[in-house]
């Protein structure tokens, strides 16, 4: 394998990443704003015990992808920073209020309300206005005058693509924060909670199925060549649409002797994560070369091969160095039932 390859693995790696966890806690945020002020206050308090500590975790891979766009890709840095400077500047405002209300939130009693409101909006816009980038750097929505690249945000917006992308980022958005709240509320033994995020996922689940579908089926019409090539990698959108169908069916499946409701949302959650890890490997196999089409591919865009090797050490020891502590994290947030059903 290449270095140009390994670079582009490892940063498709953050990103996919950043967007399972980005998802869920944009999702948890908008779940905690709809059940705020119904008598089911439960499942409220279920996502904002699942949202107090991890959204810190997630922004941690903001700052990987950017760093490793930065390093390993200087060549496209350029050009995604300047078409994307007007939805990139969005996306910072709105991550900053929110994370600035969050660490508020916690120092100041009286703002629960609020921090329901402002994660419910964010939600909803945030993983919209971030999935933007991959129809960016499919082609078409990027014109050069005077020999300054600059991003036709209206076409995006009203483009095929970028109104499936959106509905696509939005679906998944609630259908990944309602499987794992299921299985969140059932290890904290809340079980109307879990039937209502139960519920949420079973309908939210064809949502995101179709929407993909509608993805793919846009590419044919405004990005053909990726239309053609994810064609070649065909038995890997077969496997991701099998591990849909088994994480999916895993919400009626027997729930055990003690559970009063059927479902395996443990199951559900990494059979979904699965099904999307099969589609964008399959997704990014098939945008490569381009980083962004058709002006920078990772061959022009990579950086010196002695900076990549010196940058690729780093990554190691980094990664050696915080995976115990992310999955320190996950006992003590997502597994500690001394902490999951605290009251």
């Amino acid at each position: 394998m290449s270095n140009e390859l390994i670079a582009i693995a490892m940063l498709w790696m953050f990103v996919f990443v950043y967007s399972v966890a980005a998802s869920i806690d944009f999702g948890t945020g908008f779940w905690s704003m709809i059940y705020m002020n119904r008598r089911q206050n439960r499942a409220t308090n279920i996502a904002n015990r699942y949202l107090s500590p991890s959204w810190e975790v997630t922004n941690v891979f903001v700052v990987l992808i950017v760093v490793g766009l930065m390093s390993f890709f200087p060549g496209a840095t350029f050009t995604l920073g300047t078409v994307l400077l007007i939805p990139g500047s969005l996306i910072l405002l709105l991550l900053a209020i929110r994370s600035a209300f969050l660490v508020y939130s916690h120092s100041m009693e009286g703002y629960a309300r609020q921090l329901a409101i402002i994660s419910g909006i964010s939600g909803l816009f945030i993983p919209a206005l971030l999935i933007l980038v991959l129809p960016v750097t499919q082609g078409g929505f990027i014109q050069v005058i005077n020999g300054h690249e600059e991003l036709l945000l209206g076409k995006l917006l009203t483009s095929a693509s970028g109104i499936s992308y959106m509905a696509f980022a939005i679906s998944s958005t609630f259908f990944l924060s309602s499987l794992l709240l299921s299985d969140y509320s059932r290890v904290a033994g809340e079980m109307e909670a879990y039937r209502l995020y139960r519920r949420d996922a079973i309908l939210n689940g064809p949502l995101s199925f179709f929407t993909a579908l509608a993805l793919v089926t846009s590419m044919k019409s405004e990005a053909l060549w990726l239309y053609e090539n994810l064609l070649h990698h065909f038995w890997l959108l077969i496997a991701s649409a099998v591990a849909f169908f088994i994480g999916y069916t895993a919400l009626w499946w027997p729930g055990g002797k003690r559970a009063s409701l059927p479902g395996q949302p443990r199951v559900a959650v990494l059979g979904i994560v699965v099904q999307y890890l099969l589609a964008s490997y399959a997704y990014g196999k098939a945008h490569l070369p381009y980083i962004v089409y058709p002006h920078v591919t990772i061959e022009s865009a990579f950086t010196h091969p002695d900076t990549f090797r010196a940058l690729f050490v780093s990554y190691i020891v980094c990664f050696a160095i915080l995976t115990p502590g992310f999955l320190y994290f996950w006992r003590m947030f997502m597994k500690d039932k001394r902490y999951v059903k605290q009251p």
